[in-house]
């Protein structure tokens, strides 16, 4: 009866659609009265007005190709001003290498004794001179090994007075200021955190500030709060101002980094991308082998610092002579501020406007009133692809940069027992060569099997090393012991030192691929963004080389465990990156969709790709738009297709 009072009152005698499990769409919007049924089916279909589509995709296509069209009219690489440009980015890089690698002589743990034990100044309480500085990274930021004093008596730690002998080249630093030995060791260890926390939270703010104010302000404000910082980190009074000034101080170099790097990628053309990358990391890496000898001419640490942070007041010039990102312009249509700066391009390159054979200054013109559309890294949530590229290559830099460390620790583990080199400018120098080694294979790899198979082949070695270091060395140490075997444990070592170079080399390479794998396959607007994302993972990765110092190495084989299985999962992923070689660089995050995965080998003649290309790729964008039509296109029909009778 229920049943029947409900036809009723619904009008028509139509049978309710309870019976296979849906409700009209009408129906649940229907007031309680009965209305006539040519209104009920008015209210549904409302269609939303068609006409945003057109005003979204109405900016000119010529204005957003970028490579394809703005820079060849400024002749690319060509012209002088983009060349002087390019050198002003490169200049920094000196700068930047001092200052990274400053820790190992700031906080180098000394050898030390009491004075107070006798005239002869026996030793008391010291530290092994073979184990300061064997954890060091030698990729960027070579964390100094500090352990703690073995065993547990208190009684060689009672000393008033402490003399020191550090072996970096200074007379003073900061551990033997502070007498920063036995019970206050740990404090070297937050002033090891202390800048590199600072640099990964400044990649992630200043990579967000700018995508969104441009790269040139937070360059030249970061300059300015770095001479600040920096300046003021050489009179500290107490190793807990030292301590929160390197804080600053590595948060305003992380802006530095990440805007010099930004502007780099931007302003090269597709071929010319990763050379002019690595001569920067080449400049940087010179500042990592002068640094011993600045160290040697300064003698103090606090002259030193000063002397690593002044060289960058020259950069205050870049407020008068280096311009903004005019692709950051574009893509974020600043089309007044761009046609300022194309016009000043062709000013300095002495060029004649009536070489624009695309038109593009008039198409400036005509889309010169449009308002500017930026936009935020967190709108890569969104996509279908673009994320989970990101994620793999920062997973991927996390890993390289992580594993480096177990690499590095377990090369001087085996080097302090066959007492080759206690020196600490052997260690230093051989780590720096290796990274040296690892930049100059990636020219020619990268060069003939593109960023992906690079980045794969590197990651495979890193892979074999570790896992042939923790698998395969235990075999040979079990066959050691026995008394036929003929091994003695300096084939282990040996075998170990080997793996280690290979595993070091390899994981350098992979840490500094992948963020140049992300600067290009990361559109313009949100690509500081994404940089961020990708070298504070860089940054979590070091963080673990000081941690486990911390912790006087224990944990140290699972730590080395979890980042080898970490390898296995990066090479899967790795295949699912796309190839960004000779591409133009996406502007917006529907270029940055279009990066599609495309195999490693190219198709042979008359092969059918298994891949579809851009082209040929399908829009599933309007899927949502199409159901909701679909819903309203009439109310006669049922959730599960039949029609109401």
């Amino acid at each position: 009866m229920a049943i029947d009072r409900r036809r009723e009152g619904g009008g028509g005698g139509r049978p309710l659609p309870e019976e296979n499990g849906s409700v009209p769409g009408g129906a649940a919007a229907a007031p309680p009265g009965p209305p006539p049924a040519s209104a009920e089916i008015q209210a549904v279909p409302v269609p939303p007005p068609p006409p945003p589509p057109p005003a979204a995709a109405a900016c000119s296509p010529l204005l957003l190709d970028y490579d394809g069209s703005v820079l060849p009219f400024l002749g690319g690489l060509g012209g002088g001003y983009q060349r002087t440009l390019v050198l002003l980015t490169w200049v920094p890089a000196l700068f930047i290498g001092f200052s990274k690698f400053s820790d190992s002589f700031l906080l180098d743990q000394p050898d030390f004794w009491c004075r107070e034990a006798d005239g002869q100044g026996n030793w008391s309480g010291s530290l092994a001179p073979g184990h300061a500085n064997r954890s060091g990274n030698g990729s960027i930021f070579p964390p100094p090994g500090l352990p703690t004093p073995a065993g547990g008596n208190a009684s060689e730690c009672d000393c008033h007075e402490w003399h020191y002998r550090i072996r970096a080249g200074l007379v003073q630093n900061v551990v033997s200021k502070w007498d920063l030995v036995c019970d206050s060791a740990w404090k070297v260890h937050i002033a090891k955190f202390s800048l590199l926390v600072g640099l990964i939270f400044g990649h992630l703010i200043t990579g967000c500030i700018a995508d969104w104010v441009g790269r040139r302000p937070v360059l030249l404000f970061s300059v300015i709060f770095i001479l600040i910082f920096g300046l003021t980190v050489a009179l500290s009074v107490n190793v807990t101002m030292f301590s929160t000034l390197r804080f600053f101080e590595g948060f305003c170099l992380a802006g530095i980094v990440l805007s010099l790097y930004a502007l780099r990628i931007e302003l090269c053309p597709p071929g010319h991308r990763f050379m002019i990358t690595m001569v920067a990391s080449f400049i940087e890496m010179a500042g990592q082998f002068l640094m011993p000898g600045l160290a040697a001419l300064c003698r103090d640490w606090q002259i030193l610092q000063a002397v690593i942070i002044c060289p960058f007041l020259l950069m205050l010039l870049y407020w008068v002579i280096f311009p903004e990102s005019l692709r950051w312009l574009m893509a974020t249509q600043q089309f007044e501020a761009s046609k300022e700066l194309i016009l000043q391009f062709t000013h300095k390159n002495r060029m004649n406007t009536e070489s624009d054979i695309k038109g593009v200054v008039p198409e400036l013109e005509k889309e010169i009133t449009r308002r500017p559309k930026k936009v935020c890294i967190v709108k890569v949530v969104g996509t279908r692809n673009l994320w989970k590229n990101i994620v793999v290559l920062c997973v991927n830099s996390l890993t390289g940069y992580g594993i480096h460390h177990c690499f590095a620790k377990s090369m001087m583990g085996h080097e302090a027992k066959m007492a080759i080199t206690h020196n600490f400018y052997a260690d230093y120098y051989t780590m720096a060569g290796i990274a040296l080694a690892s930049c100059l294979a990636m020219c020619p790899v990268v060069g003939f099997l593109g960023r992906r198979g690079g980045l794969l082949l590197f990651m495979i070695l890193t892979a074999l090393a570790s896992l042939l270091q923790l698998g395969l060395l235990n075999l040979i140490g079990k066959y050691s012991q026995l008394p036929d075997s003929g091994m003695s444990d300096s084939v282990k070592d040996k075998f170990s030192t080997a793996f280690s170079i290979v595993g070091m080399f390899s994981s350098h390479a992979v840490g500094s691929l992948s963020v140049f794998f992300c600067a290009e396959i990361t559109p313009t607007v949100i690509r500081g963004g994404g940089l961020g994302l990708v070298l504070a993972s860089a940054g979590f990765g070091r963080l673990t080389a000081p941690i486990m110092e911390l912790h006087n190495q224990k944990g140290y084989f699972l730590h080395h465990v979890i980042f080898a299985c970490c390898t296995l999962i990066c090479i899967i992923c790795i295949l699912l990156l796309p190839e960004s070689k000779n591409q133009n660089l996406p502007e917006n995050i529907p270029d940055g969709e279009h990066y599609t995965r495309q195999p490693l080998l190219p198709h042979k003649k008359g092969e059918q790709p298994l891949l579809l290309t851009n082209s040929e790729l399908k829009d599933y964008s309007g899927l949502h738009d199409s159901a909701a039509v679909s819903d309203g296109i009439s109310e006669n029909t049922t959730a599960n297709g039949m029609k109401s009778m």
